[in-house]
């Protein structure tokens, strides 16, 4: 039985594929692969998986959702295609496969590259810098349109044209828009168009079909052509979603030839909306200049008129009555300030006499004379019935108050009030105040009361 090495682990399946698919992921870049299509299938998860192959092999391939949602045609057996991806392998079952990100037919797909590519190298010359595009005129006098003689994109452009604009001259320039010869023939003619200085712009302009039909117009010598001329150049070529060169070269892109037509032109009720603006802003001028005028000359006859002497003679004339009536205005005045501020001295004079001052002192002597009896009399009252009010409440706590009712006062020997029994004995002598007198009094007994009466 042979032995394992130990530098050579032992590996699951599982650890063998893992270690194969980072080989092939590291190894591999992004990759493109062309090639026929077969075993399409689309489960329900939206992914879409297939195979490519040649006459000698084939690769599996899958696109996940979604990816696959967003292709711009329909994938069927057989048909050629070019993919890109990163090759990986699918652990599970071991098998080899390619994860694509992006699919196209195969023809197209090497036109795009084509494009891309020439679109970089132009861009990167600064052919499609904004700066070196043009404005268009605000009015086109004559335009030259550069398409196809026959079919619907130059009648939606002279219908356009005729609606909006109807005194434009246009021009058409036959020309093919597809084939070998079509962007050769494309370009001499802008060229020419642009040389001859008869146009106010240029139109080039052909309907939508895919990238092969538009190929014309991604041709450098064309571009370069467009982006050389001195006339402005409007491009107008496919739908809205299709870009070509020439659109990029071109001083404005329009989606369509019917928008290239209105962009060149004005809209005629715009003209005439615009027109009857200006008319009435004329008029208006007009009007205001005129009245401008007849001021300045209403304010130059007045000023010949102020010149003449005899106006002036008139006008001293009326500035010395004013200024005599002023003056007049001006003495009285004074004087009525003059007289009140005398009358009103006389006032104060009399006011302030020394006889007028020792008549007011002596009234106001006899005003005071009577004011001390009368604050003494207030004072006597005010105390006599303070003197009675103290005497009734004396009264009220005398002692000699309640004698008077028939009680009386027990005092000992000694003026001492008795209040209890047990401060006598028999034998002693007492004194008793009564209302009218008093009297000595012996104690023969003592008699205290029981406890529970005392209580």
């Amino acid at each position: 039985m042979p032995t394992m090495p130990e530098q050579n682990p032992v590996l699951t399946p599982s650890q063998l594929n893992t270690l194969a698919r980072d080989v092939l992921e590291s190894a591999f870049p992004l990759l493109w692969v062309e090639g026929e299509l077969g075993n399409v299938t689309r489960p329900a998860s939206g992914h879409l998986y297939f195979t490519l192959k040649d006459a000698r092999a084939q690769v599996r391939c899958a696109m996940f959702r979604p990816k696959s949602q967003w292709l711009r045609f329909v994938p069927r057996e057989g048909l050629k295609v070019l993919v890109r991806g990163r090759l990986t392998l699918y652990e599970a079952r071991g098998d080899y496969q390619l994860v694509a990100d992006h699919m196209e037919e195969a023809g197209e797909g090497a036109l795009r590259r084509a494009f891309e590519a020439l679109r970089a190298r132009l861009q990167a010359e600064g052919l499609f810098d904004q700066e070196r595009k043009r404005p268009l005129p605000r009015f086109v006098r004559r335009l030259a349109v550069v398409t196809s003689p026959t079919g619907a994109v130059i009648r939606d452009i002279l219908s356009v044209l005729r609606r909006r604009c109807p005194l434009l001259e246009v021009e058409l320039l036959p020309t093919l828009v597809q084939g070998e010869t079509a962007a050769a023939q494309i370009a001499d003619l802008v060229r020419r168009a642009g040389a001859s200085g008869r146009y106010d712009a240029i139109l080039v302009a052909r309907g939508g079909g895919s990238l092969e039909d538009l190929w014309a117009f991604n041709d450098e010598h064309l571009v370069r052509t467009i982006a050389a001329s001195p006339v402005p150049v409007v491009s107008a070529v496919g739908h809205e979603t299709d870009f070509t060169l020439a659109d990029f070269a071109a001083d404005v892109r329009a989606p369509t030839p019917s928008v290239a037509a209105g962009l060149l032109v004005p809209d005629r009720r715009d003209l005439q909306a615009a027109l009857h603006t200006l008319a009435g802003r004329l008029h208006n001028g007009q009007r205001q200049r005129l009245r401008q005028a007849m001021q300045r000359a209403d304010r130059a006859v007045l000023r010949l008129q102020a010149l003449s002497p005899q106006a002036r003679l008139a006008a001293l004339g009326q500035r010395h009555a004013a200024l005599r009536r002023r003056l007049d205005g001006l003495w009285r005045e004074q004087l009525q300030l003059r007289a009140a501020r005398l009358r009103h001295a006389g006032t104060v004079l009399r006011t302030l006499h020394p006889q007028r001052r020792l008549e007011q002192l002596r009234a106001r002597l006899q005003r005071l004379q009577h004011r001390p009896q009368a604050a003494v009399q207030r004072v006597l009252q005010r105390e006599a019935l303070r003197l009675r009010a103290l005497a009734r409440s004396l009264e009220a706590c005398s002692p000699l108050a309640t004698v008077a009712r028939g009680y009386s006062i027990l005092s000992d020997a000694g003026g001492h009030l008795v209040h209890s029994t047990a401060q006598v004995a028999p034998g002693d002598r007492l004194q008793a105040r009564l209302r009218d007198g008093s009297l000595v009094l012996a104690v023969e007994a003592v008699q205290p009361d029981p406890p529970e009466r005392a209580g």
